[in-house]
């Protein structure tokens, strides 16, 4: 039995045990969820299409407990465990989704967090802010959305190959990393219908890396020293701020959908200021639906990672269907980022984005070189999407292009010299089941490659604290 199938088998034994355990004569709002789980869960007895997907859909996406299934950074495998998803409704209108989650990967490495979400339903009393001035328009309509969360990660198999855009695939070296991320978010969003909202966070960080000496590369620290892998020799404890401007508007009578994120983030270390450095961020992103309600893309900031409802009302996900509408969207997305570092201090190499393959989060970038292949300060990413479901199945075929570069110093991030992937492949979107990902990428100078990946949340979550 693989390492794989073990967890697996014991997320669906409890999942099937829980629910009888939760009868009662008086019988709370957690037992109900139980028990009406357990009633769902009748339907893997049956075995045709209809039963199968309802059985599918209730052990992936069930609430209150159901298996947790995804892949981890790059390199690591396909991780598998349980989540816990609740919540509470206020008499003021307010509602709190909880999110717990641990899984683990063939590999060793494994991932743990807890999530919490707190927002005002839709119809209850919003207080809105106002100038000081009747006629001055109210600051906001929108009741904003807070975020608490602790996450910890570890990874023991992660690739440098140095920093810079010129490094050889002979100077690839492995590592191991954990890193602890606790903190809290918020989407404040604004006046009229332009999709504008304000957006903050602050987190403590704490990472920890170790050597990796079961590869058939060397440890990084035969390879590197912290001249040349500044944070190498020492990871102190970070406190990280982040403010910014998000805009989403949808234009043109939903013919066009934007996407855009302007961040400035602030790394503080707290032991030792020789590692603290600033980062900016700007994400322009635009999508062309094909046809009308499209939602291949849709997130819903109001879920955790382990929710796919599709309302603030309701905890059901969209259900496995092959009768659903034509979907596609075509999509353009600039991204830039850079950080800056003052005299006498230094960008750890562990908090720099990196292209080639997929990045820590698990996104791809530059696809047909090897993971994790380029790493530096400064990045710029440009990318075209064609993605189209296939027939009435919960299929899709995705066609990508990138083109994309690092660079050591901030005059590095320009449109000359890009390296360049081609993408093609098939999505699986299934109700609210994690996305599938079957991929080959060519293009660029070191050869192809071949990307089978789960994503990390349901379809419809929001997205994970990022790990750098």
């Amino acid at each position: 039995m693989t390492n794989l199938t073990r967890p697996l088998l014991l997320a669906a034994l409890i999942l099937a045990v829980l629910p009888a355990q939760s009868q009662s004569g008086n019988e709370g709002r957690i037992h109900s969820d139980f028990r009406r789980e357990g009633e769902q869960l009748q339907s893997c007895k049956t075995f045709n299409f209809g039963s199968l997907a309802n059985c599918a859909e209730t052990l992936v996406t069930g609430q209150p407990m159901h298996i947790a299934v995804g892949s981890l950074a790059p390199q690591n495998g396909t991780a598998a465990g349980l989540a816990f998803v609740e919540h509470k409704d206020y008499a003021n209108e307010w509602r709190l989704n909880w999110d717990l989650d641990a899984v683990g990967s063939g590999n060793g490495s494994w991932r743990a967090g807890a999530y919490m979400k707190a927002f005002r339903q839709p119809g209850g009393k919003i207080i809105v802010v106002a100038g000081p001035s009747k006629n001055t328009n109210p600051l906001y309509r929108t009741a904003p959305l807070f975020n608490l969360y602790a996450e910890t990660t570890s990874l023991n198999r992660i690739y440098f190959y140095g920093l810079g855009p010129n490094t050889l695939p002979a100077d690839r070296s492995a590592f191991g990393l954990t890193q602890t991320i606790a903190g809290a978010s918020a989407i404040l969003p604004l006046a009229g219908k332009t999709g504008i909202s304000l957006v903050g966070e602050l987190n403590g960080r704490v990472p920890q890396l170790r050597s990796n000496n079961g590869e058939s590369s060397p440890s990084i620290a035969i390879l590197y020293n912290e001249s040349t892998a500044p944070g190498l020799t020492r990871q102190p404890a970070f406190l990280q701020a982040g403010e910014g401007l998000r805009i989403r508007p949808s234009l043109f009578r939903d013919t066009l959908r934007l996407n855009y994120l302007l961040q400035f983030q602030q790394f503080v270390a707290l032991s030792d200021s020789h590692y603290s450095f600033r980062r900016w961020n700007a994400d322009f992103g635009h999508e062309f639906p094909l046809y009308r309600n499209v939602r291949l893309t849709a997130a819903n900031d109001q879920n955790g990672p382990d929710s796919c409802s599709t309302s603030s009302s309701t905890t059901a996900c969209p259900h496995i269907s092959l009768t659903q509408n034509l979907e596609g969207s075509i999509a353009v997305r600039l991204f830039m980022t850079g950080s800056i570092a003052n005299a006498g201090s230094v960008v750890p190499f562990y908090f720099d984005p990196t292209i080639g393959g997929s990045d820590l989060n698990g996104q791809p970038i530059l696809a047909s070189y090897p993971d994790y292949r380029f790493r530096a300060p400064n990045l710029l990413l440009l990318r075209e999407t064609f993605e189209h479901s296939l027939g009435k199945l919960p299929a899709g075929f995705l066609f990508s292009i990138d083109e994309a570069k690092v660079g050591m110093n901030r005059d590095d991030i320009s449109f000359d010299h890009l390296r360049h992937t081609f993408t093609a492949g098939l999505t699986v979107h299934a109700g609210g089941l994690p996305v599938v990902y079957l991929l080959f990428s060519w293009g660029g100078n070191e050869g192809h490659h071949t990307t089978a990946s789960i994503s990390n949340t349901l379809l419809g979550a929001s997205a994970r604290p990022s790990l750098f």
